[in-house]
């Protein structure tokens, strides 16, 4: 995907306030008119805030694809221009309604489309939507006429929208390609209004999603779980960490099974994480298969969080990379300050 070239064709707003705390709900009658510079600019702005490489959703409904309200609006757009407007209302007036938990604040919803997006090789039309909820101030000064004018005005950062989705026009039958975006991130009562209430979107099941979510899954075994069950020192899970990164890294494809051999090796910690996937994956309601081709963008992105940092007080931070048989942990006998002897060949 490469939407440097996308061009922002139409643009409607509307103001969606907080149903369940009585605020109203506004719709506008007709799109925007905007110049070439501002279309530039807004197009820029709203594309900005999507990784590319990250995961892609899709519409959904529990019981069938039709009933998903979203979906429907979008893919009756994307066949006809002409039915923009009428829904974008649509669009806005289910915002409307799913915005009824106390914490999800009022603010505008901006319904793009737009042209000339790059996916798969060939140029598409495709949807935005995107709400902003935080304001700030600033400085308007008028310099018309030879007084200077200073107004303090408050509105929206066009960079910094709260809230977006990009839906593309492939795999229609499938639920689209969407994007999504939450300043929030993916957790909370806010992110779940936006993603499940409103758009009823699900992760596809890529190579990307599968990479992140078992990188994940053993990061939470290492650190959370696996000190419960045995007496292990934190340089020991640090090593667990390091052979966990290293073996994306170094592998195409992920196997379960040698997964768990080539970090954990003891049998006892083997069948430790076993049950733990099992009672994970359930709890996540997620599904990860056996096998699967390797994401290099979602390792990346896990390996920022795989902290191979131990903090001695508020003294010390000894980044280990390596062999773990080269540190030394023990008692100083006089003070009885605990202490950790590294051995090296080299100082660089």
């Amino acid at each position: 995907m490469n939407f440097s070239d996308a061009v922002l064709k139409y643009v409607s707003a509307h103001y969606i306030g907080n149903k369940g705390n009585g605020q109203d709900l506004i719709t506008s009658k007709k799109p925007f008119t905007l110049h070439a510079d501002e279309l530039a600019i807004i197009t820029q702005a709203f594309f900005g805030k999507f990784n590319l490489e990250s995961d892609k959703y899709a519409f959904s409904h529990g019981s069938s694809l039709s009933y998903n309200e979203v979906y429907n609006f979008c893919l009756e757009s994307l066949a006809d221009e002409g039915t923009l407007q009428a829904n974008a209302v649509n669009l806005a007036k289910h915002l409307y309604e799913n915005t009824t938990h106390p914490k999800v604040k009022a603010g505008e919803l901006y319904v793009c489309y737009f042209g000339n997006c790059l996916v798969n090789g060939a140029f598409v039309d495709a949807m935005g939507m995107f709400k902003t909820e935080n304001k700030s101030s600033f400085l308007d000064i008028d310099t018309e006429s030879k007084d200077f004018t200073l107004n303090l005005r408050t509105g929206a950062d066009v960079s910094r929208f709260d809230k977006a989705c990009i839906v593309l026009p492939t795999n229609a039958e499938k639920g689209f390609d969407v994007l999504i975006y939450d300043s929030n991130g993916n957790r909370g009562d806010e992110a779940q209004f936006w993603r499940e209430g409103f758009l009823g979107v699900v992760p596809q099941a890529t190579e990307y999603y599968h990479t992140n979510q078992f990188m994940g899954l053993a990061k939470e075994f290492i650190t959370a779980q696996l000190p419960q069950e045995y007496d292990i020192e934190k340089t020991g899970q640090i090593d667990l960490l390091n052979k966990s990164v290293e073996y994306f890294r170094a592998n195409e494809a992920f196997d379960k099974k040698q997964f768990a051999a080539d970090v954990f090796e003891d049998k006892r910690i083997i069948k430790s994480f076993k049950e733990f996937e099992s009672s994970y994956t359930e709890m996540n309601e997620i599904e990860l298969p056996d096998n699967f081709d390797i994401s290099v963008q979602a390792v990346k992105k896990q390996v920022r969080v795989f902290k191979s940092v131990l903090k001695l007080d508020k003294n010390f931070h000894v980044y280990i990379h390596g062999d773990k048989s080269l540190i030394e942990k023990g008692v100083d006998e006089k003070t009885g300050k605990k202490f950790y002897k590294i051995y090296y060949d080299e100082e660089n």
